[in-house]
């Protein structure tokens, strides 16, 4: 990774790629800096003190939190693009554009990015009408004024960020929204350090404090290789081409394969499944219903917290609180429903098998048609459950030293997945940008 930038700054055109990119994400971090207008600091951090937002306050960059005018980040293109690669499958008039090549990708690109302001819109608006209840934070209540004001200014933030996004994309070293998501989550990583740093190593006996630190080592180390291997993992079908006769010429006889990843959702279904288990509490901080309801309410926000899961007290064999650790089995059942849910709606083995057929492939053993689509079928029901195994090992791992060790950390293995693919990502965007200098280079010589 070092020696493919080090290369990189070598190059003049990626060079300024790069420092674009660079000038880009300080913008990204000021604006969450800037505060929103209409709304009170003191009532927001009275607010947000005892609900722990996790994954949703990392995409964006501890800007929600803090109500700035970045508060939305770039989740509604996130949850845009989700959508509208749904709808692709649903829609036929979406799908043929998805075949139309380049064009058919530009206006989907388009469709998407009105989705997105759309859903800022309702969001910020959701939020607005929500702050303006009991909880204090539009400093002068539910008024029409205030509520223009912050739908207005949420939702300029992150169209805002979604141009700049676009704009790395075309203008810097690509990846542009990914590389947004990435900064904003690895910028609220150095004060989860610190908070570890001074719950088990500061003051503590230097044994203890070694120890702390090895550990901790080595769980990061663990989990950015098992990533590793789950995003690289794959099973290659062989496929043999027959061989024809194209004029005076035969053709056809060569051997490929089609390579299955065992991740072959990516981190979706992570991000859906803890979308829906912090949804209630997001909902509740709006409307101010947690206080409400003494009994029922925060019973259930506590099942759907995180920071409940595995809260268990070895030492004194205190298992009071082991009850809400219902919540986790409610996660991990959601990551592996959505890891066949998001697979069955974006692969197609149907799709390639009839292809394959038309262009006289077929995988040894196995007839052409229907007896392959079924083959296909079987694997990734296979490898979709290691896939999904492997999401939830990198899960709980922080989970289980929050709970078991009081280890409190905001980032989770969601992060984690995240950083690792948007840096394999960014690494191969860059080697790729060299290697055609490159040619360009020689062809010019």
């Amino acid at each position: 990774m070092f020696k493919t930038f080090r290369n990189a700054l070598k190059v003049k055109d990626i060079r300024a790629k790069l420092f674009y990119t660079f000038l880009a994400l300080i913008i990204v971090r000021l604006g969450t800096l800037l505060p929103a207008p209409a709304i009170s600091r003191e009532a927001v951090e009275e607010v947000f003190s005892s609900i722990n937002l996790g994954f949703f306050n990392n995409l964006t960059g501890g800007s929600f939190t803090k109500m700035s005018i970045f508060a939305l980040s770039i989740s509604p293109y996130i949850s845009a693009s989700i959508i509208v690669q749904l709808l692709t499958i649903a829609i036929p008039k979406l799908e043929e554009l998805q075949k139309e090549g380049e064009d058919g990708r530009k206006k989907i690109e388009e469709l998407t990015r009105y989705m997105a302001v759309g859903l800022a819109v309702l969001e910020s608006l959701a939020m607005a009408i929500g702050f303006g209840g009991s909880s204090g934070v539009l400093e002068n209540g539910l008024t029409f004024t205030n509520v223009v004001l912050v739908v207005a200014s949420f939702t300029a933030g992150s169209t805002f960020l979604m141009w700049l996004g676009e704009r790395i994309t075309q203008n810097g070293i690509g990846n542009g929204i990914s590389i947004i998501l990435l900064i904003n989550i690895v910028s609220t990583m150095p004060a989860d350090f610190i908070r570890l740093f001074f719950q088990f190593v500061y003051q503590k006996p230097i044994g203890n404090a070694i120890l702390a630190v090895v550990i901790t080592l080595l769980v990061i180390l663990f989990t950015i290789v098992f990533v590793l291997i789950i995003q690289n993992g794959e099973r290659k079908i062989p496929v043999q081409y027959a061989k024809k006769v194209q004029g005076r010429k035969m053709v056809g006889g060569q051997t490929s394969h089609i390579p299955l990843k065992v991740n072959t959702a990516g981190v979706i279904p992570v991000i859906f499944a803890g979308s829906l288990m912090s949804f209630p509490g997001v909902i509740a901080s709006f409307f101010g219903v947690y206080p409400a309801r003494a009994y029922f309410w925060p019973k259930v926000l506590k099942v759907l917290d995180q920071g409940s899961w595995l809260n268990i007290n070895f030492k004194n064999f205190d298992f009071g609180e082991f009850k809400y650790s219902i919540g986790l089995l409610i996660y991990i059942g959601l990551i592996i429903f959505f890891a066949y849910f998001y697979t069955s709606i974006t692969f197609n083995p149907i799709e390639i098998a009839n292809n394959m057929k038309k262009q006289g492939g077929f995988i040894p053993g196995i007839r052409p048609g229907k007896p392959t689509s079924d083959h296909l079928n079987k694997v990734l029901n296979h490898i979709i459950f290691i896939g999904a195994i492997g999401l939830i090992i990198v899960s709980i791992i922080p989970i289980f030293f929050s709970g078991v060790f009081g280890a409190s950390v905001s980032f989770g293995g969601t992060s984690i997945i995240i950083i690792v693919g948007v840096i394999i990502e960014t690494i191969k965007e860059v080697e790729s940008q060299m290697l055609v200098r490159h040619y360009k280079g020689f062809l010019n010589d």
